[in-house]
C-alpha cells in the first residue's frame, strides 16, 4: 500500500525524485483551488514535507502524522498544533552546518575588506584614476555570537582561525565553550567588533536585536545576520546605516524576505544575500537526504533521526 504525503512548495531536485520513488506525492502548491483540494484529498495525507505548515493546514489534514521540514529552522511550522495532535515534526540540522558558518565568515570578509564595492570600482574603469580606498580586516577584532548551538560553535572556531576574539550570548552559560558569556545582549555588542545572529527565530526571538542593541554595537561595529530576519529591528538598522550609527551590515536574511527595502541598495556598508546561508548543492542534497530518511524512519516505525516534536 502506497503512502500518501504532502508537498506544499518546490524542493530541490534530488529529494523530489527520492520521495517519488517512495511515496505518492501531491504537490498542493500546484492546485489551482487549494482549499477544494484539501477537502477532497486531505484524509489521505499521512505526511507533510515542508517548511511552512500552519494550523489550518494540520487541521485540513485529519490523519496527519508526521512533517518533515527542509532546513534546521522550524519556526514555520505551527509546533503547538502539531504537538496537541501528537503529530511528529522533524528538521535537517547538522548537514548544514559548515556551510552557513562558511557564508557567515565569507560576508565577514567581504564587509570588512569592501570586497563588494571594490568589484564595482574596478569594473567601473575608476582604477586608473587612483587607488581603492583602505579597507578593515578581522584580525584582533571580537565578534559577538546570539546563538551559540551547533552552527554558532562552527562560526566560533572559523573566527578564532582569523584571530578573533569570541563572545556569545544565550539563554544560558554553556560549560566546557572556551568563549566569553554575557548574560546581557546590549553589554556584548557593546563590547564586540562584530555581532553574528545565528539564534532560532520565533516569539522567544523576535525583535530581540533593538535599537538599543544595534546603538551598542555603535559607528564601528558590523552586524552580521544569518539567522532570520524578524530578529533585528529592520528600520532602526536601516536608520543607523544611512547615518554612521552603525558601521556595517552583512544581511542574508530580510523581515519580509524576498522583498527587501530598497534604502539597502544604495548603501555600501552593506552586503545583501539572497538567504543563501545554506545553498550549495552539497549541502541542499544532504538536507533532502535527511528530509527523506525522516519519512522514511517514521513510516517504519524507527525513531526520528532529527525529531523536535
Amino acid at each position: 500500500m502506497t503512502i500518501d504525503i504532502l508537498q506544499t512548495g518546490k524542493l530541490l531536485a534530488s529529494c523530489e525524485a527520492a520521495l517519488a520513488e517512495r511515496y505518492t506525492v501531491h504537490k498542493l502548491h500546484e492546485q489551482a483551488d487549494k482549499a477544494a483540494w484539501l477537502a477532497a484529498n486531505g484524509a489521505r495525507i499521512r505526511g507533510i514535507a515542508s517548511s511552512y505548515v500552519s494550523a489550518d493546514l494540520i487541521a485540513a489534514l485529519p490523519n496527519l502524522e508526521v512533517i518533515a521540514s527542509f532546513g534546521v529552522g522550524y519556526d514555520g511550522i505551527d509546533t503547538q498544533a502539531a504537538r496537541a495532535r501528537n503529530i511528529r515534526v522533524a528538521n535537517t540540522p547538522d548537514v548544514l552546518n559548515d556551510a552557513v558558518a562558511e557564508m557567515t565568515i565569507g560576508l565577514m570578509i567581504a564587509l570588512a575588506r569592501q570586497i563588494v564595492p571594490a568589484d564595482r570600482f574596478v569594473r567601473a574603469g575608476r582604477w586608473p584614476a587612483g587607488p581603492f580606498g583602505l579597507t578593515a580586516e578581522l584580525t584582533g577584532r571580537s565578534v559577538g555570537i546570539l546563538g551559540l548551538g551547533r552552527i554558532g560553535k562552527e562560526i566560533a572556531q572559523r573566527a578564532q582561525a582569523m584571530k578573533m576574539r569570541v563572545l556569545y550570548h544565550g539563554r544560558r552559560r554553556q560549560l566546557n565553550v572556551p568563549y566569553v558569556y554575557y548574560d546581557d545582549l546590549a553589554t556584548m555588542a557593546r563590547d564586540a567588533d562584530w555581532l553574528v545572529l545565528i539564534a532560532p527565530g520565533g516569539k522567544g526571538t523576535d525583535g530581540i536585536v533593538s535599537r538599543a542593541v544595534l546603538e551598542a554595537l555603535g559607528p564601528e561595529g558590523r552586524l552580521v545576520n544569518m539567522a532570520r530576519g524578524s530578529l533585528v529591528d529592520e528600520a532602526a538598522l536601516l536608520e543607523l546605516l544611512q547615518k554612521g550609527g552603525l558601521g556595517g551590515a552583512a544581511l542574508d536574511v530580510f523581515a519580509d524576505e524576498p522583498n527587501v527595502p530598497q534604502a539597502f541598495f544604495a548603501l555600501d556598508n552593506v552586503v545583501l544575500s539572497p538567504h543563501q546561508g545554506s545553498g550549495t548543492i552539497q549541502t541542499r542534497d544532504a538536507m533532502g537526504a535527511l528530509l527523506v530518511a525522516n519519512l522514511d524512519a517514521h513510516f517504519a516505525g524507527e525513531p526520528l533521526p532529527s525529531a523536535v516534536v
